[in-house]
């Protein structure tokens, strides 16, 4: 006679042990009774007894679960309209850059230096020059040298204004449109929207250091969207490109029998939402497990950037924004729809001068080297890029610098820039104006609503008619505002 442990390994026990797994498969359904159900089949299921008896537990085998279909919640949509963009590469430079030190030249502030404008303060002329760049003559700062050189393919909006001048809210707000209740992100609604062309990668992936930027993850969220539309944070900080994607290949399990217990878990799922009804957090956890077996396929490759020429690496530089900036441009030819980059550290209170020479020092040569690289490629015409931060900064010296060599800029809500390229963007322009300190908006004036609006034009989607149907309404990203920007677009 077999001791337990050899009926456990013996063939056997295995092939009872299949047939058993098989005959349960074909009642899965009872697992998920409601109540009426369940009475409703006590009363019938007495008579069934006596057959039940008679039937082999084979016959009653269910059929193989099928793989997924190839059509599901990422498979790419048609838009409203022919959007020149495809993809969208999104660089937010958090903590607020200073418009007036980067973007928005102010020759009366400067000539005003260390003077008292009004009840503002003490004027703080920008320490940095701006030059005429390119064909069409567009002021750029001297900080943005190299970025400089593709001054015709850049439109700069100088009239970009916020509700509120706090990081956290501020920037949630530039990404999400809401500064109360939790919406999905601009992402989100993109990759909602459209799809995505790669099946094997998110659509939407958010490029981070090792810490969460403020607001955390509420500002790649999908909130009440389907949670498969949320943002993939990557730290791109780790050392290696499997730490980056950490597990994402299964060295136990062969990829069929993942496959298997995929499609096992979606039949339960199935079921569930047949009988009883549909968990969205469920199929949230359903949905990313379906992402992570296919990132398996081509994940790795996608952010190894060894994979680039020397010559590509040089040119892109060794600041972390340099690496990420490369992953984008490699995200986005792979068929990303959506790549957010973060380059925190912008809030400069103090020492605004070397401060920010060294923050746009880590951006200006990867901006540059992304522009060109894409162009060379043939995707800048199919990519819209953005750079851009949650408000701006006064043209007064911060009251907490006491030393003048040494000061920095407060907090701006009423006047910032933003700059974008690339797919249905007219380079070489400036849209919109601040008053002559350039301390706040006064021309043509832009929110964050309106750049939205734009920002989905470039990719064919009426901001009016993309919307979301929740708690018995229909939301959107623009809430019931924002215009888009029509003097910027090709």
């Amino acid at each position: 006679m077999p001791t337990p442990d050899e009926s456990f390994h013996s063939p056997a026990f295995h092939d009872h042990h299949h047939q058993t797994c098989q005959g349960i498969s074909t009642d899965l359904a009872d697992y998920f009774l409601t109540r009426g159900q369940f009475l409703n089949r006590m009363g019938m299921g007495l008579g069934a007894l006596s057959l039940a008896g008679l039937l082999d537990p084979r016959d009653l085998a269910a059929a193989p679960a099928k793989a997924k279909p190839a059509s599901g919640p990422l498979t790419p949509r048609p838009a409203h309209f022919p959007g020149k963009a495809r993809s969208v590469i999104h660089i937010f430079a958090q903590g607020a850059p200073s418009h007036l030190d980067t973007w928005d030249p102010k020759p009366t502030l400067a000539r005003m230096n260390g003077k008292t404008i009004g009840n503002d303060g003490v004027a703080m002329g920008s320490p940095f020059t701006f030059a005429k760049s390119g064909q069409s003559g567009l002021e750029i700062s001297s900080l943005f040298a190299k970025t400089a050189a593709h001054a015709d393919d850049l439109a700069v909006i100088r009239s970009m204004w916020t509700d509120i001048p706090a990081h956290e809210v501020a920037t949630v707000f530039m990404n999400t449109g809401s500064l109360r209740i939790a919406k999905p992100s601009l992402g989100s609604w993109l990759v909602y929207g459209l799809g995505t062309v790669n099946q094997n990668l998110p659509g939407f992936i958010a490029l981070r250091g090792s810490g969460l930027p403020p607001g955390g993850a509420a500002n790649y969220q999908a909130a009440f969207l389907p949670g498969v539309y949320q943002g993939t944070s990557i730290n791109t900080q780790a050392p290696s490109v499997p730490q980056m994607i950490q597990n994402i290949r299964n060295t136990y399990v062969s990829k069929n029998e993942q496959r298997r217990q995929l499609d096992f878990v979606h039949q339960l799922n199935e079921i569930h939402a047949k009988n009883l009804q549909r968990d969205a957090a469920l199929e949230t956890r359903l949905e990313s497990y379906e992402i992570a077996f296919r990132m398996q396929a081509e994940s790795l490759d996608a952010f190894d950037i060894n994979k680039e020429s020397d010559d590509t690496r040089a040119a892109y530089g060794s600041s972390e924004q340099g690496k990420q900036l490369l992953i984008a441009r490699r995200l986005v030819e792979r068929g990303v729809r959506v790549v957010q980059v973060w380059h925190t550290g912008w809030d400069h209170h103090q020492d605004l001068e070397t401060r920010i020479r060294q923050k746009t020092g880590e951006i200006d040569q990867p901006l540059a080297a992304l522009l060109h690289d894409l162009k060379q490629r043939g995707l800048l015409d199919s990519t819209l890029v953005v750079w851009g931060g949650e408000f701006g900064r006064k043209p007064t010296r911060d009251r907490n610098s006491n030393d003048a060599d040494k000061a920095g800029r407060d907090h701006n809500a009423k006047a910032f820039s933003v700059v974008l390229a690339g797919g249905g963007i007219k380079g070489g322009t400036v849209h919109g104006a601040t008053d002559e300190f350039g301390l706040a908006a006064i021309h043509d004036k832009v929110h964050p609503h309106d750049l939205h609006a734009t920002i989905l034009h470039c990719l064919g989607l009426d901001h009016t008619k993309l919307t979301y149907r929740f708690n018995g309404r229909d939301f959107r990203l623009t809430d019931v505002a924002g215009n888009v920007v029509k003097p910027i677009l090709a």
